[in-house]
């Protein structure tokens, strides 16, 4: 592709932002006809596929990638309005983020961003292996997720943030009636559990109880197994000590294994995109996870 075509670049933004050529043609204000000729436009410079056509129209990875830097020169330019006083628009910032983080310590760093509004934040849930495939293609800028904290070359930028710790907790009835006499190997065959993270649990009762074999559980979103289950006194379950700390202090809930529990080291992975929209997010985002994050 010798040129871009930016404006052409903004309807390929709204089709994979709303999922259809109707849908970005209505958001954009002009027809599905037009939609459709500046990205076949687009194409044929590129001499590649952009967008996969279906429901919801998906683009390729060239059309992610073009995606993705249309949106990183409207950061940019929104920068410069700044700079030169000129009226800014909110640009759109996407982070992905895992659910642990979402249900405790990562809204304690939207205030200063949002108010007053700087950019339109796009807040995506995301395990660790979808989390960092959404930053390594472009999808978003940033993501909060587990795992190696080197960055790849040519890639996003880790900073690491910290450890989620995560206790082993039920409501003392639960306790008293599965694991009355202890959190013993024999209890855990036969109590349910809840998991969101099949692994970490299986991890945790290998090195607790020596447990090797098949235990009963439920499989459910983080929020659903806190809410429903663990505090319903329906199961046990790992859960993040943030989200169950007021509820050990008065002994809604219980720890069945004191002195066991399980750290996950987390990471920030942003690109090296240096305006002042990413900058605050990237600061608010380490700075906010250093005080609530153990060490």
């Amino acid at each position: 592709m010798d040129t871009l075509d930016y404006r052409a670049l903004a309807v390929l933004d709204a089709v994979v932002s709303q999922g259809s050529f109707e849908k970005a043609a209505l958001a954009l204000g002009i027809s599905q006809s037009a939609v459709s000729q500046r990205i076949k436009a687009l194409e044929d410079a590129a001499g590649r596929l952009l967008i996969v056509r279906g429901q919801p129209a998906v683009p390729t990875g060239l059309g992610q990638r073009l995606v993705s830097h249309h949106r990183n020169v409207k950061l940019m330019e929104a920068a410069l309005d700044i700079d030169l006083g000129n009226q800014v628009s909110m640009p759109e910032i996407a982070v992905a983020v895992d659910a642990a983080s979402l249900a405790t310590w990562f809204p304690l760093s939207l205030q200063p961003l949002l108010s007053p509004p700087r950019c339109q934040l796009n807040v995506q849930q995301a395990g660790t292996e979808l989390a960092l495939h959404l930053v390594r293609e472009g999808s978003v800028f940033g993501c909060v997720a587990a795992g190696a904290a080197e960055a790849p070359a040519n890639g996003p930028q880790v900073t690491p943030l910290g450890r989620m710790r995560y206790v082993c907790v039920a409501t003392k009835a639960f306790a008293n009636h599965w694991f009355g006499d202890g959190f013993l190997i024999e209890a855990a065959r036969l109590a349910p559990a809840v998991v969101s993270d099949r692994d970490m649990m299986a991890g945790f009762l290998h090195e607790v109880l020596d447990l090797r074999s098949a235990y009963p559980h439920h499989t459910l979103p983080l929020s659903a197994a806190t809410s429903e289950c663990v505090f319903g006194g329906l199961a046990y379950g790992l859960m993040p000590w943030q989200q169950v700390a007021a509820a050990l202090n008065d002994e809604r809930l219980v720890d069945l294994a004191p002195g066991h529990f399980v750290d996950v080291a987390l990471n920030w992975h942003a690109w090296n995109l240096d305006t002042p929209f990413t900058r605050a997010l990237s600061e608010q985002i380490v700075a906010t996870a250093k005080r609530h994050l153990l060490p």
